[in-house]
């Protein structure tokens, strides 16, 4: 059976993940002992190389030495860690995306009088980082129905603002229902254009499709939203490598699209195709 195969544009690093990897092989050339607050990027394939290389991954700053050369990850650090780091006699690379820098450089600006309104989620660093730039009191929800949830004060002007890869789909039906609500608020624009890119060129290749394959860290975010969206139109399955391409699960789709998260390796999504190619 001839299968065709619809691979997006925008996949694999993005600005902000290959600025930072460069500068983590930048620093590997420069010193013997490096670490990373936290993994640099989220994709396993990447964070394991990169191990083999004696890049280490820490937890606090508590865990470092004077040799130590650290990096700031990709998804930028709380701003009481940075502190600490630069109190601290080491050598600092900030490896942070400069769209996530701009994110916590308009919140902290944008929040000396009003609340922050965060849409992103919860657990995920890129968030943490974000909220500690808040001058006043944050409000954080995963999805327009947790928005629904709070208890919103129509006297106050809220500052809404969003993690750099959520949907932007929904991030507009958030502002819509605000409004709807005679709730006022001011939007930072945070999201980043790749990600709605992305995430826009994921959704037609997905209504062209019978099955669409989203390649990236179970762990990355904008990969998840990008199985979520693509979930809503065709058959989908998220994987990290092509080991968990099952041949009998592929063998029934004629047209397949592929896209792939902002952190996922080129080298990876080749294989992927090769591999798609090889299943009659």
């Amino acid at each position: 059976m001839t299968r065709e195969i619809l691979l997006a544009s925008k996949t694999g690093f993005c600005l902000g993940v290959d600025l930072a990897l460069k500068k983590l092989d930048l620093a590997l050339t420069q010193s013997k002992k490096l670490a990373t607050l936290g993994p640099i990027i989220h994709n396993p394939q990447v964070l394991d190389k990169y191990a083999q290389k004696g890049v280490k991954i820490i937890s606090s700053p508590q865990e470092i030495t004077d040799e130590d050369t650290v990096l700031i990850r990709a998804h930028g650090l709380p701003a009481y860690l940075e502190a600490e780091l630069k109190n601290k006699n080491i050598n600092i690379v900030d490896a942070t995306c400069p769209k996530v820098k701009k994110a916590q450089i308009l919140i902290a600006k944008n929040t000396q009088t009003n609340p922050l309104l965060l849409y992103g989620e919860k657990k995920h660093p890129e968030v943490k980082g974000l909220i500690s730039y808040a001058q006043n009191e944050v409000l954080l929800f995963e999805s327009l129905e947790e928005l629904k949830s709070l208890t919103l004060n129509t006297s106050l002007t809220y500052t809404l603002a969003s993690q750099t890869t959520q949907d932007q789909h929904e991030f507009e039906e958030i502002q819509s229902y605000l409004k709807n609500k005679k709730i006022q608020f001011k939007t930072l624009n945070t999201i980043c254009n790749a990600t709605e890119e992305r995430q826009q060129e994921a959704l037609k290749i997905a209504k062209e499709v019978e099955l669409m394959i989203v390649i990236g860290g179970k762990m990355s975010g904008n990969t998840r939203r990008l199985a979520k969206l693509v979930s809503q139109v065709t058959s989908h399955i998220h994987i990290e490598t092509k080991e968990e391409l099952l041949e009998q699960e592929i063998k029934k789709y004629k047209k397949i699209g592929i896209t792939a998260g902002a952190s996922t390796p080129k080298e990876i999504i080749e294989e992927v195709i090769a591999k798609l190619k090889s299943i009659s």
